[in-house]
């Protein structure tokens, strides 16, 4: 799965990843949790733009927003089934960029966390789903999730489930509306192979409240043997 990650980098080079125009106001965030507005890149009629989502995606049908918190991440093997993402994954991708991402490995002195970024230091894009729901008293707002395959051979020993994520040179694929759903699925199920590095970080990121640099530090009691 996906429960935190990071997204700490200048409008600069988040435009020039993405193909977008720079943020106006673009602050380092390491510890970004669901129900929080994230920043998503998506394909419109007047091109790419980044948009500004709430994590956790509320199906246009739902009743209230509610529904959003338990919707994170979407299962890549199962998304054209499901009602909740099948018409989204059709019509409303987007990518959600990050700095790195968080998992949690279950030790005998509780649970463990782990950072992971690319090896090459390069942004991370993760394949997201897009909705629009209308709550009762009109207010409209967009939410998104992130879709998550089988680990690979680096996230395994930590997580069984990791992020799909989108290589620069798919991210046009993957957000092109009239791209073939059958590639995309495969794409999904079996994402292009990514490098990435990882070890472990302080618990203090179990806090949602914590959000600094000192996350992303290596964690001292587990590295020093």
């Amino acid at each position: 799965m996906c429960g935190r990650y990071t997204l700490a980098v200048s409008p600069s080079r988040l435009a020039a990843r993405f193909s977008v125009t720079p943020p106006l106001d673009l602050q380092a965030r390491y510890n970004i949790a669901p129900t929080q507005s994230v920043i998503a890149v998506r394909e419109t009629t007047e091109g790419r733009q980044l948009a500004t989502l709430r994590w956790g995606l509320i199906p246009s049908w739902a009743k209230d927003a509610t529904i959003g918190s338990r919707m994170i991440n979407a299962r890549s093997e199962t998304v054209l089934e499901k009602p909740s993402f099948r018409a989204a994954f059709r019509q409303r991708r987007c990518l959600i960029p990050a700095s790195g991402f968080y998992e949690w490995q279950t030790l005998p002195t509780g649970k463990q966390p782990f950072y992971f970024t690319l090896r090459d230091d390069d942004l991370i894009a993760f394949a997201g789903l897009w909705e629009q729901w209308r709550s009762p008293d009109g207010t409209v707002v967009e939410s998104c999730t992130i879709l998550t395959t089988a680990a690979n051979e680096i996230v395994a020993p930590i997580h069984e489930r990791m992020p799909v994520i989108i290589p620069s040179d798919l991210d046009a694929l993957w957000l092109d509306p009239a791209a073939d759903i059958g590639q995309l699925y495969d794409l999904c199920r079996t994402p292009p192979p990514v490098t990435l590095h990882c070890y472990p970080v302080s618990p203090a990121v179990n806090q949602v409240r914590n959000d600094s640099e000192a996350l992303i530090q290596p964690y001292s009691s587990l590295t020093s043997g």
